[in-house]
């Protein structure tokens, strides 16, 4: 037991609460601090569990006295508390890096700029369908630790940002997957690339000859890499351009899997997620679950009935011959590319908000193809209207979720999609993507 010593947890959210739980129950010393306030529903966790917390405050005679700290990932490392435990060598973790020492579990550990939230679930419906004893967690569902210490699974799928990423250390994946990776979160690398790419490549530290890593062989980012990071993982590639004795690959209209030599394939028009970047994906988790070697026909079902998470190219309404999609999770330039080359009709495209630097210019060809008008959704849509102005005739604004829905509707005809994509941050009019995406479908249902 850790009875004499002391770990402080910084931040009362999913991954915090879950933290002191598993901290408390394996005897540690436990502070619980928050300097905003807790939601009544962690509240109630701490108090049944007689865990020590702080809300609105730090207390930092105690933190900094502690033997670790805990960090939640949305906590900044410039953040003068943290600078504090930095300069006296305080180690500071993530619940990753916490929870997984206290289990034996196989982990499949997922990251990406774009698409590691369905991936993530998607493997996890694969490996649930197979009957598999397996748990969800990282940066979606309950929290690692929580599960840790409530639960007995034999594997975690798990959804890895790359804040989590920098707080893990000693962490051992036994399946790394690495989506792909485009500029994003930036400002907290100090607007270095390299920084950023150094962060995603941490999912193969410790990783040993009896462990795999599977990546995407067609990213720019990711391939030159290989030259700085070595691995004695497996390797195990995924790509639509190549093909593989042992990684999976798209020909001839069919998804791939060659892995191990014992090849599994599916007509990619069957996929239950369309669009290229599915295909990616579908590959990846498809990978994932043959390593661990799930039935062929699981995969293929899998594959076949997924229904991807709410906000990620939802399908919501149509309304007069009118498809209105809902992917408010697309809060990255990236993001929409992927969203607008998976469209096969013409395109109402609602975009705006909360801009993070977007360079807009690699949308143009597909704007250009699929794009028959644009409603900017944000306070300030100057650099929307710059960038299009010269493509898209009709550009109009609008300063609610409601307003768009209905000027899109106005702009659209039988056969046309209105996507909400995005591609910025939704703070300038909304609490988060959630609230965004559930005001669209609000809207879209009131025509």
């Amino acid at each position: 037991m850790n009875k004499h010593l002391k770990i402080a947890i910084l931040g009362a959210g999913e991954s915090g609460v879950g933290s002191a739980v598993l901290a408390t129950k394996q005897g540690y010393d436990v502070l619980l601090s928050d300097k905003g306030s807790i939601k009544e529903k962690y509240k109630n966790v701490l108090l049944q569990y007689n865990i020590k917390f702080e809300e609105n405050t730090h207390d930092e005679a105690w933190i900094l006295t502690a033997n670790e700290v805990i960090k939640s990932p949305g906590i900044s490392d410039q953040a003068p508390l943290i600078l504090k435990l930095q300069a006296q060598g305080t180690p500071i973790i993530s619940e990753i890096e916490f929870a997984a020492r206290y289990t034996n579990a196989t982990l499949i550990g997922i990251t990406g700029t774009n698409g590691k939230t369905t991936t993530t679930l998607l493997t996890y419906h694969i490996l649930t369908k197979a009957g598999l004893n397996v748990g969800l967690a990282g940066n979606i569902g309950k929290s690692f630790a929580l599960q840790v210490a409530e639960n007995n699974f034999d594997y975690y799928v798990l959804e890895l940002s790359s804040f989590q990423l920098d707080g893990m250390y000693k962490v051992r994946l036994n399946i790394a997957v690495l989506l792909n990776i485009t500029p994003d979160h930036l400002d907290r690398y100090n607007y270095e690339l390299q920084n950023y790419v150094d962060s995603k490549f941490r999912i193969i530290q410790n990783q040993t000859a009896a462990d795999y890593f599977i990546y995407c062989y067609d990213d720019a980012l990711l391939m030159p890499q290989f030259v700085k990071f070595n691995t004695a993982a497996k390797l195990l590639p995924f790509s639509l351009a190549e093909s593989f004795a042992e990684g999976a690959y798209i020909e001839n209209e069919n998804l791939i899997i060659n892995q191990n030599h014992n090849i599994f394939s599916m007509s990619i028009h069957d996929l239950a997620l369309q669009g290229k970047h599915n295909q990616y994906n579908s590959m990846a988790a498809g990978l994932s679950a043959r390593v661990l070697e799930v039935r062929k026909e699981i995969i293929r079902e899998s594959l076949e009935d997924f229904v991807n998470v709410e906000h990620r190219l939802e399908f919501v309404a149509k309304v007069h011959g009118i498809e209105f999609i809902n992917d408010s999770k697309a809060t990255n330039v990236n993001s929409t590319w992927y969203a607008l080359e998976s469209m096969n009709n013409p395109v109402v495209w609602i975009v705006g908000g909360q801009d993070k630097g977007n360079d807009y210019s690699m949308l143009m060809n597909l704007v250009k193809d699929k794009v028959k008008a644009i409603v900017c959704l944000g306070k300030d849509n100057s650099k929307i209207h710059k960038a299009f102005k010269g493509s898209i005739a009709l550009i109009e604004d609008a300063s609610s979720a409601e307003e768009a829905v209905k000027k899109a509707y106005r702009l659209g005809k039988k056969g046309d999609i209105v996507l909400l994509s995005p591609a910025c941050a939704s703070f300038d009019l909304f609490e988060n993507y959630e609230d965004r995406g559930h005001q669209f479908k609000q809207a879209v249902r009131s025509l």
